[in-house]
């Protein structure tokens, strides 16, 4: 019997399991419960000043080690070099505009020699914080970036002799970038992994890759391109009610039909997955560990300047403050005076209104850089779970379920990572790979 599977959701782990089964040449049906694909990644219309403007739901930092997903893009045909700019390792942030860190790593030099000098010689910090790092990063090159047991990130750089300066200006920004999640509580162990993938392979792999497209034109559109030029089905606004045994397999089914499935991939959010199985008893043990799943927002707020606005740097940082990443999305977008400023898990600015959010936003950017005025408009965009809360030895699901041919995609079951675009495109393409290889 041919296989036909039903992927549910149309987020990155969807469409990347849909699109690695599709280039085998097999049978794939995406229900998407929402009007467009992308999940997380995508973007959105807004009116402001009688115009409309796409905007992503949330400003996203790539990186170089990040390998599936460009061999993904360029499956699909998505060329690096018009989707991205890709900044060689470089970080400058700012303490309240007073104080700075900067490191550049010398790009003319190999890997790790290239990391070494770039902390040696970095600004912000003593001499011995720079020797601190250095040693740091040195222990964790051989310990090959592996702990014995995992602990809270705070409690794990202070053993290591990093001090609170080293801390504020150089791994909170980090790990709040990484895995969305507070430093102390925060894993250690998937923020090594991270940073394994960044400092322990090529040196290109600590670049930045910054979006020049919006990610709705990144990801979602050109990857349902690819997918219906195969002869995938991918269908729009149809939100999965249940999900049944029958003879040949599965019955998916929507509100208003039913469909046939030899295999599934189950590649929604953890927050969905509850009612998606409750016909499957075997699966009860799954919606008791993903119920208990606690989560982080991410909140994007974007202000309109001057077209004639621009940073010093496509990508700037920030730390003492609310702000805490600040993308010039003139210079990568071409969407001229437009600044996203990045505002990663829990903290004080979810008490504030909109309006305030925005305001407090505005004025610590003029506070660093006085010739941005009063912005033109702004818009706050919310994303109150934006991802799963990586904590310490937090229980993952696998791809595998106890019912044959059923699986679960998500950057949740990527034990590696935390929840990434990385790790949600690997998660999809390790779950076809049960299918395409049983």
């Amino acid at each position: 019997m041919p296989k036909h599977v039903v992927v549910i959701g149309g987020g990155v782990a969807g469409l990347a399991a849909a699109t690695t089964l599709t280039e085998q040449g097999i049978s794939v049906t995406l229900l998407e419960a929402a009007s467009q694909l992308g999940g997380r990644t995508r973007s959105v219309a807004i009116e402001a000043n009688s115009q409309v403007h796409q905007l992503d739901n949330g400003q996203h930092i790539l990186l170089g080690g990040y390998t599936e997903t460009l061999k993904l893009l360029a499956k699909i045909g998505i060329q690096e070099n018009d989707a991205f700019m890709r900044v060689p390792l470089k970080l400058d942030i700012r303490l309240k505009s007073q104080t700075s860190f900067k490191l550049i790593a010398p790009s003319y030099l190999p890997a790790p020699l290239n990391q070494l000098i770039g902390f040696l010689f970095c600004q912000g910090l003593q001499w011995h914080e720079r020797v601190a790092i250095i040693k740091f990063m040195l222990r964790l090159k051989k310990s090959h970036y592996q702990i014995a047991e995992d602990e809270r990130l705070s409690d794990f750089l202070l053993k290591n002799q990093q001090s609170s300066n080293v801390i504020t200006l150089l791994w909170e920004p980090l790990c709040l970038a990484a895995l969305n999640t507070p430093m102390s509580i925060a894993s250690s162990r998937i923020f090594l992994n991270v940073l394994c993938d960044t400092f322990n392979r090529k040196k290109t792999d600590s670049d930045f890759l910054l979006p020049k497209l919006d990610l709705s034109q990144l990801f979602a559109q050109p990857i349902a391109h690819y997918l219906n030029a195969h002869n995938a089905k991918v269908l729009y606004n149809k939100r999965v009610k249940s999900i049944t045994l029958n003879a040949n397999g599965y019955t998916v089914a929507t509100k208003e039909e039913a469909f046939e499935a030899s295999h599934v991939i189950v590649a929604t959010s953890p927050v969905r997955l509850s009612n998606l199985i409750s016909d499957l008893p075997k699966l009860s043990f799954v919606a008791k560990q993903t119920d208990k799943y606690e989560y982080q927002p991410i909140y994007t707020i974007y202000l309109q300047y001057k077209h004639s606005a621009t940073l010093p740097a496509p990508m700037l940082g920030f730390t003492g403050g609310l702000s805490q990443w600040v993308f010039d999305r003139g210079t990568l977008c071409k969407q001229h005076g437009l600044m996203a400023v990045m505002i990663s898990a829990e903290g004080k600015h979810q008490k504030l209104t909109h309006d305030a959010l925005a305001l407090k936003v505005a004025q610590e950017l003029r506070d660093a850089f006085p010739q941005l005025q009063k912005p033109l408009w702004y818009k706050v965009i919310a994303e109150k779970r934006a991802t799963f809360t990586c904590k310490v030895n937090l229980p993952r699901l696998a791809h595998m379920t106890p019912y044959p041919n059923l699986f679960i995609a998500g950057d949740y079951t990527y034990a590696d990572y935390p929840a990434t675009i990385e790790g949600a495109i690997r998660s999809g393409i390790n779950a076809s790979n049960y299918i395409i290889n049983p």
